[in-house]
């Protein structure tokens, strides 16, 4: 061979797409091709198949197994002559290795791509019972099965049928198979045979016909027993029956295996028995059976065995489908179907995801399933198993928007064609696109992308994923906001019983007022309401991911009728990644946000990225700032004190979203695992918040009564929660006043100056208005509510040498100043220190008094009614305990252990610990019941709007604590058993610790 005509074939292979020309040169300067070796039609052939090199090396193959020189050159001149058959063979040689090495064992079963008569097109289970016909066990089943697939992916890789006619060919040589299998079983025991019915019904892909090359076939089996035999023994019969049919399709045997037969999606799964009577069916979907075996049976469809008996199944069963949407629990079921479950797929695994993936067949399958199951109640056009076929009728009727379903059939056709053919080249069950590039390559080649192949299949891919994730969630909700806008003149609408049913499946509880919320926000030609309408269905899912979908809704209204003509807003929403799915989460946890942003809807702009946004919460500097420059501008406390209020509304409700946010989590970022960070964000934030407010509060009343100067000096004390930094939503503000005559003033105007501030203070904090009050408590105060509002440094002091008690120094281990003249603040810790940390610790008969303290208070506050083992404060393994504890430790050991002197409850407890006072196992007891009763005073408050120490009662409130808390839709009573959990493992701890010895 000349260098010249080398190099000329070489640069031909490499322009029909073989990636190893040399090695294409050799295979066909080689023996199998010489006669054919310079046909430009063979070249051309291969060239246009997915993989070339592929397609050359198996037909190479295919030459060197045949059987006679004469076998050898009728191949070789039907593959000249014949283009049906060249582009088949070919086609599947450079597209499955798999099929290519069964064609090099079985190397006459080319043949069965030779005829191309019109009723080859489109066979049925009709032929290819036929084709199987002759198989007379395992070993002739597979064979017969792989020639029958053969032609299947000949005319899919052809072109000849599309995707979806594809998977229903597979589907009917699945059904032929299970009868050839059941044959064969039957044939074997035929006194198993003549002792019962057995039917075996399809589910899943196979039930729906829209099989996979390689997938799990689903199957569940009825049986009867025939007259005169005993139920128990027809029963046997029967399982012995089934396991040999699903033995005879799933065992590996020298010709592989077709295929595992799976019969879990029946009754009590691996569980129940293989085989159940009809009756035993109809009883369990009755009684037991969940949402999602409701949905299995979608797909249900009887295949092999007694065809009378699998229709009486299905008329049996059918109906229940239908009836699900009425169920108890039907809407926390749909609601967790409706989320995404990944966390199993491996973090690697889960951008090439076909099936599970965001984006992938998964997420249309369910959507379109879980709108058969709303609507196919009373509209038995939905009816189909078929995804495809039940999507066109979803459409047909106006229960999905037209386009969104051509779209969304586009993308579903590609990627179950992209599944397809990456299940063909090994014939292994995969749904994971392949990384290496030979692969991508032969893949896009597969599917029509000749130019770039791997650039254009990644391109495509992911254009679909998109179109899919972005419709999955506006198939459920926009059809709703075309039922009540009047758009799209033409095009079928939702009923407003079909709208009413499917806001009732996605959980709102008042559909006709949703309705009415939806035609306000949506209808109209503004831009307001084409703006809206573009966000309403993605804040409507996320709405409905919520405890009270309702409320969201209603919330969402108010917040855009208040601010729908301010530019920001909608732009905002519009443009702001994170701000509409974070508005959506604060609308519809519960009251507290809501209000606290009614009052000032134009908080919204916090929720979004840009200036002024964010949800971190600010520096307690940063705050008093802020809070003093306002009181300085005012032209009397009135005003300063109203502006410092308006703040403090504004930060909590910034506090309070990111809360929710955190505690919720978003599509783009889980939810807070940390519940302890959580909870001290909270505590920090609010307490540094009213910090800031009693700072604001004091400047402005101290300058309109006395202008720069008090008479005398004054501090605020904080006490308990507020002195630990740990103050929830719902806190009052626990301080103690102090203050010190200036020199040359009479302690008696001192005094007066000092309890007028007080009392003014109080009093604007109180003021009716827009923003939320902050009560100041003083009852920790000396003598309690009896002594003085207000002492001097010096009274402080003689009454503490001479009066204390010792739960007065208990309550001082939370003492810490929080706001007027910081040295007075200081001198005043000074004075406290040697009584909450005494030098000798604690004496037996001040332990005891501590005790029957703590005893007495949980026989005497606990409200009457309340279940004390849910009570947070004072219930066993609470707040109190886990305080007290703490507590106690610190009395008698913080002189001795620095670590201890602080006014924080998760600080001194891991001090404790580091110290060797509690093991850390204890502590971690401790600290976990510590954190939960605080979390769940803080739902409590979001939630109700208003504070409370035990769960709701009422069942959406608790559900939205459950929300809060991490716990999905149906799962409160697992939130209430945790809690008992958590709280009995704490005060089992409390009981060695602060009661024993």
């Amino acid at each position: 061979m000349t260098p010249g005509r080398r190099s000329s074939t070489f640069t031909r292979l490499l322009r029909h797409g073989f990636t190893d020309p040399s090695a294409a040169e050799r295979l066909l300067d080689g023996p199998e091709l010489t006669t054919v070796r310079d046909d430009p039609v063979l070249l051309e052939a291969l060239g246009a198949t997915a993989d070339p090199d592929l397609a050359l090396h198996g037909l190479v193959r295919l030459l060197e197994a045949q059987p006679t020189p004469t076998a050898h050159r009728e191949l070789l001149d039907t593959l000249v002559a014949a283009k049906p058959l060249r582009d088949r063979l070919l086609g599947i040689l450079g597209a499955s290795a798999a099929l290519a090495d069964h064609l090099t064992r079985h190397p006459t079963d080319w043949h069965a791509l030779v005829t191309y008569e019109p009723h080859d097109l489109h066979p049925g289970v009709t032929e290819f019972e036929r084709g199987l016909a002759e198989a007379t066990d395992p070993v002739t089943l597979r064979v017969a099965y792989r020639r029958c697939l053969l032609s299947i992916a000949a005319r899919d890789v052809c072109g000849t049928t599309d995707v979806a006619e594809t998977a229903g060919e597979l589907a009917d040589l699945a059904t032929a198979t299970l009868r050839a299998a059941l044959s064969l079983a039957e044939t074997a025991a035929p006194e198993d045979a003549a002792a019962c019915r057995l039917a075996v019904i399809a589910m899943g892909k196979c039930g729906g016909h829209e099989l996979n090359y390689v997938s799990d076939v689903d199957v569940i089996f009825v049986a009867e027993p025939t007259e005169g035999t005993p139920e128990p023994q027809a029963l046997r019969s029967a399982t012995r029956l089934a396991s040999h049919l699903m033995r005879i399709c799933s065992e590996t045997t020298v010709e592989g295996s077709i295929w595992p037969v799976d019969a879990n999606l029946r009754p009590e799964g691996r569980n129940g028995p293989l085989v159940r009577t009809l009756s035993s069916h109809v009883a369990y979907y009755q009684r037991w059976a969940k949402t999602w075996e409701f949905q299995a049976l979608l797909k249900a469809r009887p295949v092999a065995g007694d065809p009378a008996l699998g229709q009486a199944y299905l008329d049996a069963l059918h109906p229940l489908v239908w009836k699900a949407a009425e169920r108890e629990n039907f809407v926390p079921d749909v609601q967790k179907m409706r989320r995404r479950v990944v966390e199993n797929i491996p973090a690697a695994e889960i951008d090439r995801e076909l099936k599970l993936g965001p984006g992938g067949l998964r997420d249309v399958e369910f959507a379109v399933q879980l709108l058969q199951l709303v609507h196919g109640r009373t509209d038995p056009a939905l009816r189909s198993g078929t995804t495809l076929d039940a999507l066109r009728a979803l459409a047909a009727g106006g229960y999905v928007g037209r386009e969104d379903a051509a779209r969304l059939d586009e993308a579903y056709r590609f990627l179950r064609s992209m599944e397809h053919r990456i299940q063909l080249y090994r014939l292994r069950r995969t749904h994971l696109v392949p990384e290496a590039e030979a692969d991508l390559r032969r893949l896009g080649r597969s599917l029509g992308l000749r130019t770039d192949p791997v650039a254009g299949l990644t391109r495509e891919w992911k254009r679909h994923s998109t179109v899919v994730r972005r419709l999955h969630e506006k198939l459920f909700y926009r059809p709703l906001l075309d039922a009540v806008a009047q758009l799209a003149p033409g095009e079928a609408r939702l009923s407003a019983e079909a709208a009413r049913e499917r806001l009732i499946a996605l959980g709102y509880a008042d559909p006709a007022a949703a309705l009415r919320h939806l035609e306000a926000l949506a209808s109209g030609v503004t831009r307001k309401a084409a703006i809206q309408r573009t966000l309403l269905p993605v804040l409507l899912g996320w709405f409905a991911d919520s405890a009270d979908p309702d409320a969201g809704l209603l919330n969402f209204r108010k917040v855009s009728d208040a601010l729908g003509k301010t530019p920001w807003y909608l732009r905002l929403l519009r443009d702001e990644g994170a701000a509409a799915e974070n508005l959506a989460r604060v609308l519809s946890a519960g009251r507290l946000a809501p209000d606290l942003l009614m009052r000032a809807p134009e908080a919204v702009a916090l929720l979004g990225d840009g200036v002024g946004g964010g949800l971190a919460p600010r520096q307690r500097a940063a705050l008093e700032q802020e809070i003093m420059a306002a009181v300085g501008r005012a032209e009397n406390a009135v005003q300063g004190v109203t502006a410092a209020r308006g703040v403090r509304r504004r930060e909590l409700f910034r506090t309070a979203a990111a809360d929710i946010v955190g505690s919720y989590g978003t599509e783009t970022s889980p939810a807070e695992a940390d519940q302890g960070a959580l909870v001290d964000r909270v505590g920090a934030a609010v307490s540094d918040l009213t910090k800031a407010t009693l700072a604001g509060t004091l400047r402005a009343v101290v300058r309109e009564g006395w202008g720069d100067t008090l008479p005398t000096r004054f501090a605020v004390i904080g006490m308990g929660r507020f002195g630990g930094h740990e103050l929830g939503y719902g806190s009052d503000a626990d301080v103690l006043f102090v203050h010190e005559p200036r020199e040359g003033v009479a302690e008696q105007e001192a005094a007066a100056a000092a309890n007028r501030v007080v009392a003014e203070m109080r009093r604007l904090l109180q003021l009716p208005s827009a923003d939320p009050p902050l009560l100041i408590d003083a009852d920790l105060r000396p003598e309690g509510k009896s002594g003085p509002l207000v002492r001097t440094l010096k009274s402080y002091e003689a009454y503490y040498r001479r009066w204390s008690l010792v739960w007065e120094s208990q309550a001082l281990l939370r003492a810490e100043p929080v706001a007027g003249d910081p040295d007075l603040g200081r001198r005043f810790v000074e004075l406290i220190d040697p009584l909450r940390y005494p030098a000798k610790g604690l004496g037996e008969d001040a332990v005891r008094e501590i005790r029957r303290l703590k005893a007495r208070m949980e026989s005497e506050r606990l409200p009457r009614g309340a279940d004390p083992k849910l009570h947070t404060k004072l219930g066993p393994g609470g707040l109190s305990d886990v305080e007290w504890t703490v507590q106690l430790l610190q009395l008698r050991h913080a002189h001795h252990e620095p670590g201890l002197r602080t006014t924080r409850t998760r600080e001194a407890l891991a001090a404790a610990r580091a110290a060797g006072l509690l093991s850390a196992e204890d502590a971690e007891i401790l600290d976990e019941a510590w954190v939960l009763a605080s979390r769940v005073r803080n739902a409590v408050m979001l939630v109700r709007g208003r504070a409370g120490d035990t769960f709701p009662t009422e069942p959406r409130e608790l559900a939205a604590v459950g929300r809060y808390l991490g716990y999905g839709a149906g799962h409160a009573g697992d939130m209430l058993d945790a809690y008992r959990r958590t709280t009995r493992r704490a005060r089992t701890v409390v009981e060695d610790l602060f009661y024993g010895d």
